[in-house]
């Protein structure tokens, strides 16, 4: 699919691998829908670009319901959708005072990462049906954002590791589920990146994590998450594939 000129969602688009995607679909041509829980960051970001922010909590169906005809009524119908919106928590089964983890902390997570995602995506599938095909058939595309922890996850992920092996498992049955309606699905499982999440780590230990990284050892940057993500939707042949993009990293248990 040509970027160029198509109406494209992005979940998380207001900071982060979803602000990075934002900015490389509008710089590619896309009318870019910014959807996150943040409207102040998504306002932003869209006045950036020149698009639109709506405010989005995945999680439930009326704010997608109304944050999908907002960007419609800005846009039409959109044909890209880049599920990047999801949290993280790390909590040890078993707590120091002998606790059992709080079953809150764990449910909240899959909410969001996993059932948030699979939310969006139906509604946003279910629309795309509707629209003429392109060439080969195509009407749309939608990726994942997953995790390399959904492979090797650390001690206390268990909780953010399920909700991202959750997205592996349900992307080639989704897309051979949308086969028929010509809509692509694949996934990204990106490793270690200089988010603003992690560049408020201490610099000795952002060292340290991208001295794990085998090459090149250095945290991966956005834009580079954004490049591959705009690269699937172009690919047409890129269908029910889950792709690592982590220099060859591979988690250790902590």
């Amino acid at each position: 699919m040509d970027i160029q000129g198509q109406a494209a969602l992005v979940t998380g688009g207001a900071s982060g691998l979803g602000e990075a995607t934002a900015r490389e679909l509008a710089r590619l041509g896309a009318r870019v829908a910014v959807l996150d829980v943040n409207a102040e960051l998504a306002a932003k970001v869209a006045a950036d670009i020149g698009g639109v922010a709506c405010v989005c909590d995945i999680t439930n169906t009326d704010s997608v319901q109304a944050a999908l005809a907002r960007a419609t009524e800005a846009h039409g119908p959109a044909r890209i959708l880049m599920n990047i919106a999801g949290i993280g928590t790390a909590k040890r089964v078993v707590q120091k005072d002998g606790s059992a983890a709080p079953l809150e902390d764990f449910s909240r997570v899959v909410t969001v990462n996993l059932i948030g995602a699979y939310n969006i995506s139906r509604l946003f599938a279910a629309q795309c049906a509707k629209l003429d095909p392109l060439q080969d058939g195509e009407r749309g595309v939608m990726m994942f954002t997953a995790s390399v922890a959904a492979f090797d996850g650390q001690v206390g992920q268990q909780a953010y590791s399920a909700s991202k092996g959750g997205l592996v498992g349900m992307t080639l049955p989704m897309a051979r589920d949308l086969a028929q309606h010509g809509i692509r699905v694949c996934t990204v499982a990106p490793g270690l990146f200089a988010t603003p999440l992690m560049k408020q780590l201490p610099e000795p230990v952002q060292a340290s994590l991208a001295a794990s990284i085998p090459f090149p050892s250095r945290l991966g940057k956005p834009e580079e998450f954004a490049q591959l993500a705009c690269h699937i939707v172009t690919n047409g042949h890129l269908n029910g594939e889950v792709i690592r993009l982590d220099g060859a990293l591979r988690m250790a248990p902590r």
